[in-house]
């Protein structure tokens, strides 16, 4: 039996996992595997009917041009995934794509950039990576970059330097979503002035509920919401709360909050499998999805708002910029 309510996901590092266990073979998908928290037979379990995977490259061990070549592996490494399980998954950079492959019954899958860092500088190069499918960028990851402040490092900006609000503005115009995840509250409020585009935050908490350096402040939260955008729950269980053990409650009291800052029509979930080696009880891999939507019903959410929640929210937002994804690609074609 199909789970009652569907998932897009923001936010699964299994990629990265793929490298690092199985030299980038796309087979263990096939699952089960024991050592990561993500394979295709729990994305079913979970409903998850949509998923940004995530390229993301890790600084301590890569670093400078060859965080762009690690960068270009992990999205081959997904489009093979995708190519060789095509009655599973299907590749889907725009909403119109993940709404069709989701009524034939496969994942919609998308391609997010975990940090700048990995565009190294340059501007051709974030619009490579666009070509190629990708259709969000977290600003930094966990560490200070040339242009951005990270949120679990030195501040060295402020916020964004000029060449960082270049970026933003190049990934409007290029229909690339502007991913607050990881970065200072500075950058995040700088992001906000620059953005055009509706911003999304694709795996944090909520600084009201646990005062983790990793989580967004109500600020920006409800500019956020007022800019039609989606803020996207994490499960990492030290950004939930400082209590033991970690559960599902965790995680609704994050949504809950995020609902009341942002507004219904602004929460998403973005769970950061294969990121973080521990997860919530009941969270534990991404076949948990079904239990935090049980939690919700129990707290009284709709039937139309967690269907928002997991699925049209982040749709919406992607929406909103498709066409200047569709201009950019055309103008490449050109």
């Amino acid at each position: 039996m199909s789970p009652k309510y569907q998932v897009i996901d923001g936010h699964n590092d299994f990629a990265w996992e793929c490298r690092k266990q199985f030299a980038y073979s796309t087979e263990p998908f096939e699952g089960p595997i024991a050592t990561t928290q993500t394979d295709y037979p729990r994305l079913q379990a979970g409903g998850v009917a949509g998923q940004f995977w995530s390229v993301w490259v890790n600084p301590d061990k890569v670093s400078g041009a060859e965080q762009v070549v690690a960068t270009l592996e992990q999205i081959d490494f997904v489009r093979r995934l995708i190519h060789d399980y095509p009655d599973r998954l299907a590749f889907t950079p725009t909403a119109a794509e993940a709404r069709a492959a989701i009524a034939e019954g496969k994942i919609a899958s998308l391609l997010g950039v975990e940090g700048g860092a990995q565009i190294h500088g340059s501007l051709a190069v974030l619009r490579n990576y666009a070509r190629l499918g990708a259709r969000y960028m977290t600003l930094t990851w966990s560490r200070t970059i040339d242009w951005a402040d990270s949120a679990t490092d030195e501040a060295r900006h402020g916020g964004l330097t000029d060449f960082g609000r270049e970026v933003v503005r190049e990934m409007n115009r290029i229909g690339v979503l502007v991913d607050l995840s990881h970065v200072a509250p500075s950058t995040m409020r700088d992001a906000l002035e620059v953005t055009q585009r509706p911003p999304m935050v694709s795996h944090s908490g909520a600084i009201g509920v646990n005062d983790h350096p990793r989580n967004v402040p109500d600020d920006v939260l409800a500019e956020i919401g007022a800019r039609d955008g989606v803020a996207m729950v994490t499960f990492v269980p030290s950004f939930l709360t400082t209590e033991e053990p970690v559960t599902v409650k965790h995680a609704a009291d994050h949504v809950d909050h995020f609902r009341e800052v942002a507004g219904v029509h602004a929460v998403g979930l973005g769970g950061d499998f294969d990121g973080s080696a521990d997860m919530p009880v009941g969270l534990e891999d991404v076949g948990g999805y079904p239990a935090l939507f049980e939690e919700l019903e129990r707290r009284g959410w709709s039937e139309q708002e967690l269907r928002g929640l997991g699925t049209e929210n982040v749709l919406r937002v992607l929406e909103a910029s498709d066409p200047d994804y569709r201009a950019f690609l055309s103008e490449v074609e050109r």
